[in-house]
């Protein structure tokens, strides 16, 4: 029942602010003073629901690998594998962002240019794969 409570708490202080911004009139001195409103109340919320939610979550959690032997490096695996696959695709997207508004801006200049500009974004879309292949790489010694 506390956890329905907090979700619908974290779900009115994310909406309210926005619900009441919407029924004025929309001016740009309001609309930063609603933004701030509504940040507030969501990092406060979350701080909040971190400590009341997860903590009994992490500790049932902490009692069940006690129970059954297993040991926090498993964890720190499997976060070690999503941070890798993470960041590799924003890294990813953030150098094909780069590479092909870059080969758009050269192939508009000069048709010829074609293939060199296809190589360099697939060659920005390598570092994605690169991510996954570290990851497969750690959850196969776990």
């Amino acid at each position: 029942m506390g956890n329905i409570v907090v979700i619908a708490l974290l779900a009115l202080v994310i909406v309210v602010p926005v619900l009441l911004y919407n029924l004025g009139e929309k001016k740009r001195k309001r609309y930063k003073k609603f933004l701030g409103i509504n940040l507030v109340g969501f990092f406060a919320m979350l701080i909040f629901a971190s400590i009341f939610i997860f903590t009994g979550t992490a500790q049932a959690a902490s009692e069940a690998a006690a129970a059954t032997g297993d040991s926090s490096a498993a964890g720190m695996a499997y976060l070690a594998a999503a941070i890798s696959t993470g960041l590799g695709s924003i890294g990813a997207g953030v150098a094909t962002g780069q590479a092909a508004s870059a080969a758009l801006g050269a192939l508009s200049e000069n048709e010829n240019v074609m293939g060199k500009a296809l190589i360099f974004v697939a060659l920005a879309e390598g570092v994605a794969i690169y991510g996954m292949i570290i990851a497969v790489l750690i959850l196969g010694r776990v």
